[in-house]
């Protein structure tokens, strides 16, 4: 009998060694999938643990708990390992239909009229419509300052302090959606009017920007049925064009020359496409067709490929290429009509919104136009849309040269380490995180591939952090800090790098943070620090103000200096990558 148990109790030690429990935290059928070309697996919960694997991108291991930035998992009957969070794309085969049932969708309203919605989470940001007064919609991501919405006028984001925020039913937004179907979709061709009826003489209780994509559900004689603030709405159908956005390329008959000096010629319009030839910086070509950020070219004789579009430099528009009636109408009242196309240029005029002018020609990012007075003037063409026949402009801005760059943000110190405290108790790990989440918002919308060493209150060795800009072959390493000293005098800001190829990042890193903030200038420093010391990647360490002098400390912790020290950070990056 003896011997029966202690059978029974072996088989038992086996069983559980070679196949696990699952964690009570985590779906059994939730799973990853390896989302790089080669991830290692390590046998704990951190860049220091020791590597078991190397996997490969688009395989699927299930998830046996997290922990932190990481997650553990099945690799094999009898074998673990631990894969970070940022590597992998999660995805869950079970059913959520109970779950759903519960759950609550945040929903919120404009409390201003005229709220800029603006394509990322600044206002550096191109606005892309506005929102009236009790307009409603849906909070999609948030941070400190910003939310990211969903409204008529397509996806965006608007200043925190200007939305009311209230949760609602995910099953009634449910119900609601299914009482109405949508026959189709479309673009919007220029500024549009959403008016209450079908018809020039209804109340217009809205606006859509050029560009936005649109639901819609009926077809009235020139009117189309919309949902606006969660109640039926009509757009005129003459400024849409129907057919889903993802579908639609525009023909281009401009010229292009090649900027990158080697780059690669694809069966399609994808990074992952087929590679099938290659041109060089300085060559020129007519651009056939562009669809997102590539564009169609003849790259050989009778050999046609697509290339990335972020590579090619657009000769101007013509004269001669713009349509006669061609006309650019102003989106805000205050805006300059200007001597020259430049923001340095004299003021001539101050146009209202709704105002029409005849473009006559087209430079750089400017439409030359005709004034009433038989003049001509330049607008910038990101403040005006066109009425569907004229050329059109969309500054690149920070956004284009922020556009595929792989920046790792490394909040100091976390978890076991408070970094400094302030005179008040201010902690300099808890600001660090406040501050890296908003500069990795903003550089997200601006399409920027963004790691950071950490995203919550966790412990991460020094090695580790520089360890992630190496492995990811980082365009930009930023390390965020704040300052303490005895001398509780002191104050203001400075930058550090150590090695000379370093210095550049470090300079306008921190001359755009400083020149947001408005803090003393402490200037950038060589510094003996590990991350910038050990990093062979552009690294820059940033202190951003003493937290050991309590009037600044007070400013370090405002929302407003928080956003600003953001801000800052992001355009002395995207200054830095233009001049690459």
């Amino acid at each position: 009998m003896i011997r029966r148990i202690l059978l029974l109790i072996v088989c038992l030690t086996l069983y559980f060694a070679v196949f696990p429990p699952q964690n009570s935290g985590v779906a059994a059928n939730d799973s990853v999938t390896i989302s790089e070309d080669s991830v290692n697996i390590r046998s704990g919960p951190s860049l220091s643990y020791q590597l078991v694997k190397q996997v490969k991108k688009g395989e699927k291991y299930s998830i046996i708990k997290e922990k932190g930035d990481w997650i553990q998992i099945q690799l094999s009957a009898a074998k673990t390992g631990w894969v970070a969070n940022w590597v992998v794309t999660r995805s869950s085969s079970g059913s959520t239909a109970s779950k759903s049932s519960n759950s609550k969708k945040m929903t919120a309203q404009a409390n201003t009229d005229q709220l800029r919605v603006r394509s990322g989470p600044g206002i550096s940001f191109r606005i892309i419509g506005s929102l009236n007064m009790g307009q409603a919609v849906s909070i999609l991501e948030e941070n400190e300052n910003w939310l990211k919405i969903s409204a008529a006028i397509g996806e965006g984001w608007v200043a925190r302090e200007y939305i009311d925020s209230k949760t609602s039913n995910s099953n009634n937004s449910i119900k609601e959606e299914n009482n109405s179907k949508s026959i189709g979709s479309g673009i919007v061709t220029d500024t549009l009017n959403i008016r209450k009826e079908p018809s020039n003489t209804g109340s217009v209780i809205g606006k859509i920007s050029k560009g936005t994509s649109i639901t819609v559900f009926s077809k009235k004689n020139n009117w189309l049925e919309i949902k606006y603030s969660g109640q039926r709405a009509w757009v005129s159908s003459d400024f849409v064009q129907m057919g889903s956005q993802s579908q639609q390329s525009s023909k281009a008959e401009s010229i292009g020359t090649v900027t990158a000096s080697n780059l690669s010629v694809r069966q399609s319009s994808s990074l992952n496409s087929e590679i099938i030839g290659s041109v060089s910086k300085g060559q020129k070509f007519t651009i056939l067709e562009e669809v997102n950020d590539w564009v169609k070219i003849e790259f050989q004789p009778g050999n046609i490929g697509w290339a990335a579009g972020w590579y090619f430099n657009k000769d101007n528009v013509k004269s001669s290429q713009i349509a006669k009636d061609s006309k650019v109408t102003i989106l805000h009242s205050g805006t300059n009509i200007r001597k020259d196309p430049t923001t340095q240029s004299n003021v001539v005029q101050r146009a209202k919104e709704g105002e029409s002018f005849p473009i006559i020609s087209v430079e750089n990012d400017w439409y030359e136009i005709k004034l009433s007075n038989g003049t001509n003037g330049f607008i910038a063409g990101w403040l005006v849309t066109t009425n569907g026949k004229g050329p059109g402009i969309e500054k690149q801005g920070a956004a284009g040269h922020l556009k595929y760059k792989t920046i790792v943000i490394d909040p100091g110190h976390g978890g076991i380490d408070n970094g400094a405290t302030g005179a008040s108790g201010t902690l300099e790990k808890e600001l660090t995180l406040r501050t890296a989440q908003l500069l990795s918002d903003k550089l997200k919308a601006a399409g920027a591939n963004v790691l950071l060493t950490r995203s919550n209150d966790s412990y991460l060795p020094l090695p580790s952090r520089v360890r992630l800009a190496s492995v990811h072959q980082s365009d930009a390493f930023i390390s965020l800090h704040y300052d303490s000293n005895l001398d509780r005098s002191i104050r203001g800001m400075t930058g550090y790098y150590y090695h000379s190829y370093q210095k550049k990042l470090a300079e306008y890193v921190y001359n755009g943070a400083n020149s947001q903030t408005r803090l003393k200038s402490r200037g950038v420093r060589s510094g003996d620090y590990h991350v910038v010391r050990e990093n062979q990647r552009a690294a820059v360490l940033m202190e951003l103000g003493y937290l050991s002098n309590s009037a600044e400390e007070m400013t370090l912790n405002s929302g407003q200096f928080q956003e600003n020290a953001a801000s800052g950070i992001y355009n002395g990056l995207a200054r830095y990558f233009k001049e690459q």
